[in-house]
Order: C-alpha cells, then structure tokens, then sequence
C-alpha cells in the first residue's frame, strides 16, 4: 500500500465513529436512559454508510481518457559525452567476471592459488 495525503472527510467519518464506540464503551459501565438519541445517532450512521457506498461506486465509473500511443525517437542516449561504442565496452567490462579476465592476462598467478568455489 503506497502512502497518499490525509483525506479530512475520512478522518471526520473515523472520528465519529469513535466517539459512538466510546460511547458505547461508556454507556456500559454507565446506565444512561437516551432512546431517542440512540435512534438519531443509528439512522445518522446508515444514512453516511449509504452515501460513503454510493460515492465509492460511484468513483469507479469515472471514464480516463483513452492512452494515445506517443512515436518515440530513435536516438541512444548515453550518459555526458561519451560515444556509444565506448560506453558498450565499459558496461561489457562491467559484466565480465575479473577473476576470468585475470586468469587469462596473469597465467602463471591463476595456476598457483587454489581456485575457491
């Protein structure tokens, strides 16, 4: 999940329902009588659940435009000034294994130690 910036209408939504299920956690431990404002708080959260779903089914049917396929140029672009052949052979060299490159310019050197796996 990538991070993206603080939506204030989510926040509000989350506070609120923490305030209700604080409430509730309070309202357990103490007895308090208020019928009517249970109802209104209930009909307040389903009637923001049906507007949160509606919104989000709603954002799904946004058309993108469609991608129109951009012609690239045809030019290699190397990296500061050098010319393309030379920068193959210096990402060849970086390729190759030093150890077989040694072993090939230092013979008499790669015989006497002990090849290490």
């Amino acid at each position: 999940m990538k991070p993206h910036r603080m939506d204030g209408v989510s926040l509000t939504f989350g506070l609120i329902f923490l305030g209700v299920a604080f409430w509730w956690a309070i309202s357990r431990v103490i007895t308090v009588h208020l019928p009517a404002v249970g109802w209104i708080v209930a009909g307040a959260l389903i009637f923001f659940g049906v507007i949160g779903l509606l919104g989000a089914i709603r954002s799904n049917r946004r058309e993108e435009p469609a991608l129109v396929p951009v012609a690239a140029e045809a030019s290699i672009a190397t990296p500061g000034d050098l010319p393309p052949e030379m920068h193959a052979s210096i990402v060849q060299e970086l390729l190759d294994d030093p150890a077989v490159k040694f072993a090939q310019e230092n013979p008499e050197d790669a015989s006497a130690r002990p090849r290490q796996d």
